[in-house]
């Protein structure tokens, strides 16, 4: 028992640095870091009662039931939204067992957010950024399209996929990887008001 509460104090701690301390500080979703957080502990808890009972098959049943329920099929999160969810049901799982070594655990509970935290840091994802344009034309010439869309978005297009084109409505909607360009100076001119 005693050894259970400290599995789910350690999975406690490891997801509000990983929820809280990286992720909403970053991203800015409450939303979602509170949604981490539910996740791993409610997985965590469900894993150390079903450890509890002596049969397998009721085991690996009650383990694929609290898979099942985790839907990842969202348009609306990101990859890397994706990447902190299986960070955070592994967080649980890791957690969960309370006949696991204590010190492999505290291991892991350093090592996943340490890893989201440098993959997922502003200096390495900030050379370019990812939005879906929906323009209220028809374009087909890949070209004009590119041309278009580095006139609206500002940046070089780096890459870009169109996942509809729609004459009826006069439609296009495309997936854009962009480089921004720099900022303009806004410094005030020498003499000038």
């Amino acid at each position: 028992m005693t050894t259970t509460l400290l599995h789910l104090a350690a999975d406690l701690v490891t997801m509000v640095v990983l929820a809280y301390g990286i992720y909403a500080r970053r991203h800015h979703r409450r939303d979602l870091a509170c949604a981490y957080l539910a996740l791993s502990l409610g997985v965590c808890v469900a894993v150390s009662l079903l450890l509890s009972i002596s049969s397998a098959s009721a085991l690996g049943l009650g383990l694929f039931g609290v898979l099942s329920i985790i839907r990842l099929r969202s348009d609306s999160i990101t990859q890397q939204e994706v990447a902190y969810y299986f960070v955070a049901l592994v967080v649980g799982l890791v957690n969960g067992v309370p006949s696991a070594d204590w010190r492999l655990v505290a291991v892991f509970d350093v090592l996943l957010p340490a890893v989201l935290y440098l993959t997922d840091h502003p200096s390495a994802t900030a050379a370019t950024t990812r939005c879906t344009v929906v323009l209220e034309m028809a374009v087909t010439d890949d070209r004009a399209l590119v041309a278009e869309l580095q006139h609206r978005l500002g940046g070089t297009v780096v890459r870009h996929s169109v996942s509809e084109v729609d004459y009826v409505r006069e439609v296009t909607v495309v997936d854009v990887r962009l480089r921004p360009h720099p900022a303009p100076d806004r410094r005030p001119i020498a003499g000038v008001r």
